[in-house]
This record gives C-alpha cells, structure tokens and sequence, in this order.
C-alpha cells in the first residue's frame, strides 16, 4: 500500500481517494486495518451508489410519462429483485471462494473459482429470462397492477427480463474482482453500464436526436444496453487480468465438486436475500391493494431514494466481504473481527447523517423525482419515518456480510427468515389492515423490522461461530 506521509491535509486525502479509485488487486492480510477499510470502501461505495442509479434513472425519467408508467416500472422492479437475489448470491460466492483461496496464496485455484462461478451463472439465467419474456403480464397481475397498467408496462419487463443475463454477471464478476481485492474494476464497470443508461433513458424515452420516441420500452432498452456494455468491459478486463486471476478457458470446463462448492455457498446467499425480497414484495401488493396510483407511485419514489442512499452503506459492508474472507484464508481470525467492527463504526456514522438529512431535506428531493402532489406526499412520508432507523441499518448490514464473507451465508438466512417472514409480513398487516394505519403502516414495519435485524446479527457475530467456517 502506499505510503501518505509524504502528503499533508487535502493533497493526503486526495491521493488516498486517487489509490482506491485506480488501484488494482491489493493483499489486505497485513498493514492497516484502517487503510484497508477505506480502500476497499470508497470504491464499493461509489460502486452501489452507481448501481442505485440505475433505478433513480428510471422513475425519474418515467415519472414524466404518467404514473402507471412508474407503477409498472416499480412493480417490475420489486419482482425483479429475485434476479438480484440469485446475482448476489452467486456474487457473494464467488467473493467468499476467491477472497478465501486469495488469502492462501492459491492463485491458481482462485481463478478457476471464478470461471466456474460464471458458467454456474449461465445455467442459472436461461430458465429466468425465458420465464420472464413469456409470463411479463402475468408477472405484473400477480403483483396487483390494474389493467391499465399491465398494458403500459409489459413491454418493460419483457425486456428487463430478457436481459437479466447482464443483471446477474454484473454482479458476480464484480464479485470476483472484489474476493481479489480489485474493488476498484468492479466501480469502473458501473461507471460505464450507468453513463450509457443516463445517456440512453431520456433519448429513449422521449425520441431525441435519431431514436424514436418509445416511451417506456426505451427506459427498459437503455438500462438492459448499459448493462450489456458494462458485462463486456468487464469481460474484457478480466480475460486480459496479469494479476491473481489469470483465467484460462480449461478453467470453464464443468468441474462438479467446484460448482457444488459454489452451490452451497451460494444457495444460502441466494435464500437470505428471496427471504428479503418476497418480503419487499409484499409491501409492494400491500401498497398497490389501496387501489391510489399515487400512494403506489410514491412508495416507488421513496423506496428508489431510500436504496440510493442505502446503497453506499452495502458498499462499506461489501468491503467487509472481502477482508473477513482473505483474512480467514490468511489464518488471521482477529484482524477479520476488528475489520468489521471499523468498518461498522464508519457505516453508523454515515447513516446518522442520511438519516438527518431525509428527516429534514426530503421535500425538495421528492418534488424533483415526481411532479404528482399526492405522489409527493407518501414518498415524503415513507422518507421520514424509514430514515429514523438508519443507524441500526448501518450496523446489521456490516455484521451480516461479515458472516457472507466467511462463507457462513446460512446464518443471515436464518436471521431474514425469522426478521423478514415471521415478523414484518404479519406485523405490517396487522398495521396496516387492523389498526388501520394505511400506507404509515408499511413505514414503520420497515424501520422495526431492520431494527431487529441489526439486533440479532450483532448479538450472533459476538458469538464468533463464523470464524471456523470452511469453504
């Protein structure tokens, strides 16, 4: 790592900020825990925050249109978490496997972790992507959409669906290169996706310059050709990587006790976030059942604002990820346990901050994204109540991929089962259809729910059971 004291004030902190953004593969197993941290962070969180872009993308520029067009953007969203889900479990796989292998200085074996996690991706994805072209109305009825709004927005999970291929690789070959400490390929790669999503939404959208004008069909087009684009940058970096990971094509022939490995790690991935996600949603059915365009199209709002800024804190906590992991690989047990309790410190203190700020800045925020009064209203709401538990949000994200980079991805399962399923669906029901709290209801749901959460994976990180998980 280099050395900064040859800097002084902001030159240091810039040319701090200039390593983590440009650095490539680095061993966090010595040095710093502090340094380590921040080096891994600042680029995962730029990374999130990129990805959060995409969604803030989207209902921005479809909020012009009308807000079944939202409706049916969020809707698609909320069922397409089950993609992210499966993506961040493969992620979180590959992160731990190569992070683990990475520690032990076995290059060889790290790279052929890789290659497997991308085949294993593939066989994956086709039966996702064929289910969803052919099944988008349906998609979208089982989600409550009214008629109008399932002919507005099939077209847009159609094609979102179709190119959940990009969705999945996205994720899992940045989680490569972060279990190898490159953090900073897997920013650059969003970088790109995000540049040309921003770029292609409005001119998609709204029929600029030589494109057509194709409404809602276009902001679908333009996330899934960010997306491609960003896949095959990272394709290209990866084939052409001199570093750990040199990958070669014998690494892609099907090695079944490898890709069982992968599986196990990434089957409790895979379940902890599908517990998370059937939870949002059936916030989201919730939502849409109060029959108000507007109270669904603010919700929408609100939850793409709320993911942008939580995002960040998932990149703090991804940067755990892969410290516990090569850690553990380097036998070093306890420089993995104070790399997430920094890391923890740092998250909590930027949560208070957003927190802060959606209590008291949230007006103008909204009013930009949506233009709709009664839109505007309910996403404020959601805002303010949902931001007043962001610092205990902060600390169970840390804990829980602290237990995904040890590979121990069954333990957070456990905990979102019991937080996700057998508290906040029937907590927000009863809210929300029994003491007839309507929209607030979902709201404060939310905030006891990760409350919980954060209690529970604190209490079990202590324990220290994750320390002697093999993979």
């Amino acid at each position: 790592m280099t050395d900064y004291t040859q800097y002084t004030g902001a030159k240091k902190i810039l040319a701090f900020i200039k390593q983590a953004v440009t650095s490539g593969e680095q061993d966090y197993t010595k040095g710093s825990i502090r340094t380590a941290v921040l080096l891994l962070a600042i680029p995962m969180i730029l990374e999130m925050m990129l990805e959060s872009v995409f969604g803030v993308v989207d209902i921005f520029f479809v909020g012009r249109i009308n807000n079944e067009a939202v409706t049916a953007v969020g809707l698609t969203e909320s069922v397409l978490t089950i993609v992210y889900s499966i993506g961040m479990g493969l992620s979180m796989a590959a992160t731990a496997l190569v992070a683990r292998r990475v520690g032990e200085k076995d290059n060889r074996a790290a790279s052929k972790s890789a290659a497997q996690s991308i085949l294993f991706a593939f066989m994956v994805t086709i039966f996702i992507s064929i289910a969803g072209v052919i099944f988008a109305p349906r998609i979208l009825q089982i989600m409550g959409a009214i008629p109008s709004v399932v002919a507005e927005g099939a077209i847009f999970t159609r094609i979102v669906f179709g190119g959940s291929i990009f969705i999945m690789l996205l994720f899992l070959i940045n989680g490569i290169f972060r279990g190898a400490g490159d953090a900073s390929l897997a920013m650059q790669s969003l970088w790109i996706a995000n540049t040309l999503n921003i770029i292609l939404c409005p001119m998609l959208i709204n029929g600029w310059g030589p494109f057509p004008k194709l409404g809602i069909e276009g902001a679908a087009l333009a996330t899934t050709i960010g997306r491609c684009v960003g896949v095959l940058y990272q394709v290209y970096r990866l084939a052409g990587n001199k570093g750990t990971l040199r990958i070669h094509v014998k690494d892609f022939i099907p090695d079944w006790r490898l890709l069982r490995s992968i599986f196990d790690v990434a089957w409790g991935g895979t379940l902890q976030f599908l517990i998370g996600s059937a939870s949002w949603i059936f916030l989201a059915t919730i939502m849409a059942g109060f029959g108000d365009p507007a109270i669904t199209a603010g919700y929408q709002v609100a939850i793409r604002l709320i993911m942008f800024f939580l995002l960040p804190a998932w990149g703090m906590s991804n940067a755990v990820a892969t410290l516990v992991g090569q850690n553990l690989g380097a036998k070093e047990p306890g420089r993995a346990e104070k790399s997430a309790w920094k890391a923890a410190r740092y998250n909590m203190v930027f949560m208070l901050i957003v927190s802060v700020f959606f209590v008291f800045g949230s007006t103008p925020l909204v009013e930009f994204m949506n233009k709709d009064a009664g839109a505007q209203k309910y996403a404020i709401e959601a805002l303010r109540t949902v931001s007043l538990g962001y610092i205990f949000y902060g600390l169970g994200m840390v804990m829980m991929n602290a237990f995904n980079g040890a590979g121990d991805t069954k333990t957070p399962t456990a905990i979102n089962l019991v937080c996700f399923w057998a508290f906040q669906i029937p907590f927000a029901y009863l809210l929300t259809s029994y003491w007839k709290l309507g929209p607030q209801g979902v709201f404060i749901a939310i905030v006891a729910t990760e409350t919980l959460v954060c209690i529970v994976s604190t209490v079990l990180f202590i324990q220290g059971k994750w320390k002697k998980v093999m993979v």
